[in-house]
């Protein structure tokens, strides 16, 4: 029973059924999947990144629609305004037609929606938890969330950051490892300095006080219990749940992640500008070539990349789609979500009680 203490406490804390957090998977968090993690005792979630006000709103509805339980809202904390170099631009878009239609000129007024209004919304939707990611919330905001009751999840990548965290008013930390798909959190530390969850996570258990959620290559029962017998009090799964009927990705992303073992992922910069863990696929491998151009920063890299994102998808072509994976992907399993988050967590109970 010892080694569900955290566990136990943490769900009387936020009304769930099991310690389990949907990753906020920007792009691919559908408000049916969230709504099937929540009804089976976990936490939804909503990366809001892409998402206008109005969107933001309308996933809130239509989530509640499907379930009356927790969710959380994400944002990325924006850094500084990107330098723009045309001439490296103009690489980049001559190498970019090799993989998908021409790239037409990149308009600085569209390259971000409104991070105050995206706030201002989450406010308004009154999520159970709203959570960081790339930095920490401004301590009017932070003071705004908790006027309201809502709790600050904060993403950390290192124990530095951890210790950021917890001093600026986190609730709890999401502890990311490098095995973890998608965008890298980091915000105070580098990303290629970036340790593994089972690494990282006990250290950062002995020096903060407040309760950690694993997130980092979480996909079946074993990783699981070996976050909560390294300290956390829950676990948020993103890649673990995208082979669900519900995430309704792309078949053949969902057929790749099935195949997909952890030497076949790739840290890249390649589609957003920013670091993330994908599929290697024909894009990563020229990008990462010697002679090809560097990617250039968040956000114009994603303005130039959006194209070629678009076509590979509606084409449904891994060859030059964005692909995140975890590094323990080949683990997901293609079950209804509700089905899976139950099995599961009795498997966890068998083998820790």
């Amino acid at each position: 029973m010892k080694n569900f203490e955290k566990t136990e406490a943490f769900c009387s804390a936020y009304g769930l059924g099991m310690p389990v957090i949907m990753a906020p998977m920007a792009g691919a968090c559908p408000a049916e999947l969230a709504a099937a993690v929540s009804n089976a005792g976990g936490m939804g979630a909503c990366g809001v990144l892409p998402l206008t006000p109005g969107q933001i709103s309308i996933w809130t509805e239509k989530f509640r629609s499907g379930t009356n339980g927790a969710f959380l809202l994400n944002s990325w904390i924006p850094g500084p305004e990107p330098t723009r170099d045309y001439n490296h631009e103009e690489l980049l878009k001559k190498f970019l037609s090799d993989f998908g239609p021409e790239v037409p000129l990149i308009d600085a007024r569209n390259l971000q929606i409104s991070f105050e209004e995206q706030c201002e919304a989450m406010l308004e939707a009154r999520p159970n938890v709203i959570s960081s990611i790339m930095g920490l919330y401004e301590p009017a905001f932070i003071e705004k969330m908790k006027q309201q009751g809502i709790r600050w999840f904060a993403t950390v990548t290192s124990v530095s950051e951890a210790i950021l965290a917890q001093k600026a008013g986190a609730d709890a930390l999401v502890v990311q490892g490098s095995e973890a798909g998608g965008h890298r959190g980091n915000f105070y530390t580098a990303y290629d300095q970036s340790a593994g969850l089972m690494a990282l996570l006990p250290v950062v258990a002995d020096v903060v006080d407040i309760p950690l959620i694993a997130t980092g290559g979480i996909v079946d029962s074993r990783s699981i219990s070996a976050a909560i017998l390294l300290g956390a009090s829950a676990v948020q799964i993103g890649t673990g749940l995208l082979r669900t009927p519900e995430a309704a990705i792309k078949s053949s992303w969902a057929d790749a992640i099935k195949v997909t073992r952890p030497e076949d992922t790739i840290t890249t910069r390649a589609f957003s500008g920013k670091p993330g863990r994908a599929i290697r696929n024909c894009y990563t491998e020229a990008a990462h070539k010697k002679d090809s151009p560097i990617p250039t920063s968040y956000p114009v890299q994603r303005a130039l990349t959006e194209g070629m994102r678009l076509k590979a998808s509606d084409e449904n072509k891994i060859d030059s789609m964005q692909a995140w994976a975890g590094q323990a992907a080949s683990l997901a399993k293609d079950i209804n979500a509700q089905d899976l988050l139950r099995n599961l967590w009795n498997e966890v109970e068998e083998k820790l009680r």
